[in-house]
């Protein structure tokens, strides 16, 4: 399974004790003196111990925890009055819980009380409408639970796709995150016949793509790289480097690519096999979706210019949010 390298950093501060320790998967080269050792060599016979100890780690993708805690403070920022909904409608259930009790001890002394027979019926309704706050705010409340956790789960299937990797060109790899408020990313997920498709179908919108900000991601799922084949010709030069600009990002490490484009057809109901397009907003957040090539048109004509005088009162007309 392709992954990202990680790397750790090792560095022990001391006057005549220098240490520095690099990994890459099951590798590692240690400095000392001068000279190097391979693999787990014991080097810990040094005359001085290590005054002070800095780790710095970079993993390539994020824990699980840290991308949960990540979508639930998105979440909480998309519906700050949730949780005070949430709190009165525990509140109201305990109320009418209590209520609903102290009402039935009553009933039950009342019956066992021929004199206090009159009091039944004015009990039996309190009991009642405690029992029906109960269930109603109990509804409310798994409602508002529900709602709470399907929001939660979405955010944190973008956080995953925020955390994927995309090629810039030879040298520079940056993930999906990086291209928040600067450009708006179609991903294309099928064959290569099905990327060439699309690739041919935008070439007479590319300059009005360009002009909103869309880059497109083309991830071929059957492993063939799509040919791109653009027309060598002066006269055409400008046009082509703006066709390439379109078209340049790549996506890397297929295996993590393929689990998530995998779980949004299953979450949708799509065929494994079927192509599909998928947008984001500027936000990063998804746009919309859809099976088959995207219609390069309906982008220029909804989307906004990045640029120019619409540029800032447009920011957030990307849509809506699915």
């Amino acid at each position: 399974m392709a992954t990202a390298a990680q790397f750790s950093y090792i560095t022990i501060n001391s006057p005549n004790f220098h240490l520095t320790a690099k990994r890459s998967a099951f590798s590692r080269q240690l400095k000392y003196g001068g000279k190097y050792y391979s693999g787990f060599t014991d080097i810990t016979s040094s005359r001085r111990k290590p005054k002070s100890l800095s780790v710095v780690c970079d993993n390539s993708s994020p824990s699980s925890s840290d991308i949960s805690s990540t979508a639930k403070i998105r979440s909480e920022v998309l519906s700050p009055f949730r949780s005070v909904r949430m709190f009165f409608y525990v509140a109201f259930i305990a109320s009418a819980g209590l209520g609903g009790l102290i009402a039935s001890t009553r009933l039950i002394a009342a019956l066992a009380n021929s004199s206090r027979g009159a009091e039944v019926p004015e009990i039996l309704k309190g009991l009642g409408i405690d029992l029906a706050a109960v269930s109603i705010f109990a509804f409310l409340y798994y409602r508002e639970n529900k709602a709470k956790n399907a929001q939660v789960a979405k955010l944190a299937r973008e956080e995953n796709l925020s955390n994927l990797k995309l090629r810039v060109d030879e040298k520079k790899i940056v993930p999906v995150s990086a291209f928040r408020g600067i450009a708006r990313l179609v991903i294309l997920a099928g064959p290569s016949a099905f990327i060439s498709e699309c690739f041919k179908l935008s070439a007479p919108f590319t300059e009005g793509l360009l002009e909103r900000g869309v880059l497109v991601v083309p991830f071929a799922t059957d492993g063939i790289s799509p040919s791109f084949e653009f027309e060598e010709n002066e006269e055409l030069e400008e046009k082509i480097s703006r066709r390439k600009r379109l078209w340049q990002l790549a996506p890397i490490y297929a295996t993590e690519w393929t689990k998530w484009i995998d779980e949004q057809k299953k979450l949708a109901g799509v065929s494994p096999e079927s192509p599909v397009y998928l947008s984001l907003r500027l936000d990063g957040r998804v746009r919309g979706s859809g099976v088959g090539c995207p219609s390069w048109n309906a982008f220029v004509l909804q989307l906004p210019p990045v640029k120019g005088i619409w540029s800032g009162l447009l920011d957030g007309m990307d849509g809506r949010v699915l």
